[in-house]
């Protein structure tokens, strides 16, 4: 019996790309559930592919007359995660959107491979309480998340020390920061090694990424901020490290490819045969560096990491101020340099509250979101 999956955000990359791997995987699983922010017309070419028995557009009404059952706004997200036939919802969704779909899957016992950072950085204590309470799984699709989950696999959380995530340095790592502040949208875009939306694309240039995925590593592993270090890996083929209490490391490698831990997310904790992924080469590969995370290049990591020590709501006010940020300066409203000067601001402006609930959560989103507008244009 194949295994039902729902895709959320399937004409995203990470949709695109669980697609494909779905494609060499189709004895294993079956598409059951798909839904798009609001390109419509890829959202409907998947569907006379696949055939999902649940089709949802967020923006954009009920379109098209194909079959299945069909929704839209932003209820279709969790109609389409906690479709009884769904076991692994992949949720490849962009920002905060994705939060209240990831806790109603984990409530409702599924698995959630999660590509969604901000889920966890929004409300980690209540994304794991729904997993305990509903008997969900978060199982992480994160290239670095994922490699700290094959190197730890079999393994306690006493034996773990420290865990150190690999970052590529996006494309400014060696530019000066003058320079790096007049950046344009087009310069932004241009990630040395990874192919990725345009959100994730910047975060990676600021390093707001690395930032997420420390706050992400802190719930999904259980370790204090501080065992969770970032190191600049240019070539980006080791993707984690994972040290153990007897001093011993683990790293794992590849070339750069979100197939891999998406299929290691679908099968966890098997592995299965796959055809489609590209066997590493260590001469291939050739030289491998790292550096330290320089303060002055990154401003916006440092901004992250303060607001992950701070706890609350504070990690929900930096995501929302960095997604407002940035969604303006991809919009030509403000410049490069004016991201982390923004999140600084709401930083600075709101004191951080417990993240207890739901509601305080989406409040803390909202009210950093208002004061992100506000000090990006001023």
């Amino acid at each position: 019996m194949s295994i039902g999956v729902a895709i959320l955000g399937s004409t995203g990359s990470i949709g695109c790309s669980t697609l494909q791997v779905l494609a060499r995987q189709r004895e294993r699983f079956r598409v059951v559930a798909l839904t798009a922010h609001s390109n419509a017309e890829l959202l409907e070419r998947q569907a006379a592919e696949w055939k999902p028995a649940y089709l949802g557009l967020v923006n954009g009404g009920k379109r098209g007359s194909g079959p299945g059952a069909r929704g839209s706004g932003a209820s279709c997200l969790v109609e389409a995660a906690t479709h009884p036939d769904v076991r692994i919802v992949v949720n490849g969704i962009v920002g905060a959107a994705g939060l209240e779909a990831t806790l109603a899957a984990l409530s409702a016992g599924k698995r959630v491979a999660l590509a969604n950072k901000e889920t966890l950085v929004m409300a980690g204590e209540l994304v794991t309480r729904a997993a305990r309470a509903g008997g969900g799984e978060i199982v992480p699709v994160d290239s670095e998340h994922s490699a700290v989950l094959q190197c730890t696999a079999g393994r306690g959380r006493a034996e773990l020390a420290r865990l150190i995530l690999t970052a590529s340095g996006g494309p400014f790592r060696t530019w000066p920061p003058e320079r790096i502040a007049a950046a344009t949208v087009a310069e932004a875009l241009q990630h040395p090694t990874w192919k990725m939306g345009k959100k994730i694309t910047i975060d990676s240039a600021t390093l707001v990424n690395k930032a997420l995925e420390v706050i992400e590593a802190h719930f999904l592993f259980g370790l204090g901020y501080d065992a969770v270090d970032v190191v600049v890996h240019p070539q980006s083929v080791v993707h984690a490290f994972v040290e153990f209490v007897d001093g011993s490391v683990l790293a794992q490698v590849g070339f750069p490819t979100m197939e891999l831990p998406i299929l290691y997310a679908l099968t966890y904790p098997a592995r299965v045969p796959d055809a489609g992924t590209r066997r590493f080469d260590p001469v291939a590969a050739g030289s491998l560096t790292f550096e330290a995370v320089a303060p002055e290049t990154y401003p916006a990591y440092s901004l992250g990491r303060a607001a992950a020590t701070s706890g609350g709501t504070a990690p929900t006010a930096f995501n929302a101020a960095n997604e407002v940020a940035v969604r303006l300066f991809l919009e030509g409203a403000i410049p490069f340099g004016r991201i982390a000067a923004t999140i600084a601001r709401v930083l600075e402006t709101g004191l951080p509250g417990a993240a207890d609930t739901l509601e305080a959560v989406l409040a803390a989103d909202a009210g950093a979101r208002r004061l992100a507008r506000e000090a990006a244009c001023s």
